[in-house]
């Protein structure tokens, strides 16, 4: 069994005394491991930061068993952001949250918005808004997707600035006033159609962390008893400073 796919670095762990199995977000074979001989040494070791981009090639005997890497850098995104605190904390965040994917199930899709995510890190004040819209996307592909077209108590399409967090579906203003100390912020941002606007500002990239935070909590970080990844509340903490 083989294959060749790019490949975004997700964690990298000892294996043996010059080894690493090394884990990868692919485009077409999705969430995959493979043990990278040699992963260990000076010269492999910058490869596989956290982060970057490798084409990689996989082999093993049967497709069920782990098998192992061949790998070449494509893109050091890691070491672009190493000295930019919060850029570093994105990067880190995205990769942590990547691993809540299941084992080789493509998400070609997710993988794509990741790459941008990635490129756009430290090269502006953009990237936190596409990182939470990759968020939404990770929360799709994990089965918990937000309805945020309609509001679910009125059918109305226009002014939706809540979400229930219940349903998961947009609330519209006049249908939510009663109850908007129970229902989560909508940033605008995350309306569909107004992926293109101008660059949130810092209280809506705030608030649209928050929203993808609270049903990352409830329907898969309490379900399965983990904890969000630290570098989240450090970036979330800076970008709101």
């Amino acid at each position: 069994m083989q294959w060749s796919d790019e490949g975004i670095v997700l964690s990298a762990r000892a294996h043996g005394e010059t080894s690493a199995i090394v884990e990868l977000l692919t485009r077409s074979n999705g969430r995959h491991l493979g043990l990278v001989r040699g992963g260990r040494s000076k010269k492999l070791r910058p490869v596989l930061q956290q982060g970057n981009l490798v084409q990689a090639d996989w082999r093993a005997r049967l497709s069920e068993h782990l098998g192992s890497y061949n790998v070449e850098l494509l893109e050091a995104h890691a070491a672009r952001v190493l000295d930019e605190r919060t850029a570093l904390a994105g990067l880190n965040t995205l990769t942590a949250l990547a691993r809540l994917l299941p084992e080789r199930e493509p998400h070609g899709p997710l993988f794509d918005v990741a790459l941008l995510v990635l490129k756009a890190l430290g090269e502006g004040d953009h990237w936190p808004a596409l990182l939470v819209r990759w968020e939404l996307g990770l929360l799709n592909e994990l089965g918990f997707g937000l309805d945020l077209d309609v509001c679910v108590s009125s059918g109305e399409t226009s002014d939706l600035i809540y979400v229930s967090p219940k349903s998961g579906c947009a609330v519209s203003r006049n249908a939510g006033a009663p109850y908007k100390d129970k229902l989560l912020v909508l940033p605008d941002f995350l309306l569909p159609g107004n992926g293109n606007g101008d660059d949130p500002a810092k209280v809506d990239i705030t608030n649209g962390f928050r929203l993808t935070g609270y049903f990352f909590e409830k329907n898969v970080w309490h379900p399965r008893d983990l904890k969000p990844p630290p570098a989240r509340a450090r970036m979330i903490a800076d970008i709101s400073e």
